[in-house]
């Protein structure tokens, strides 16, 4: 009886842990999905952010001309 009682609980442990790692599972998924989305993000800032520095430098290099041209 004592076996019984006691497998009882280990089936009732085992099937409440299935049921709770349902819920872990999507957690994770959610988790490396945001990971993920946050990766994709920071590397377009990255590249947003390298653009604008090119613009930049271009648009020095075209003012450094017009005010040589304009000097003259």
């Amino acid at each position: 009886m004592t076996k019984s009682i006691a497998l009882s609980l280990v089936l009732a442990a085992s099937l409440g842990l299935a049921a709770c790692s349902g819920a872990e599972t999507e957690n994770t998924a959610n988790n490396a999905a945001n990971s993920a989305e946050n990766a994709s993000n920071a590397a377009d800032n990255a590249m947003n952010a390298a653009m604008n520095a090119a613009d930049n430098a271009a648009n020095a290099a075209s003012n450094a001309t017009n005010n040589v041209a304009n000097a003259m």
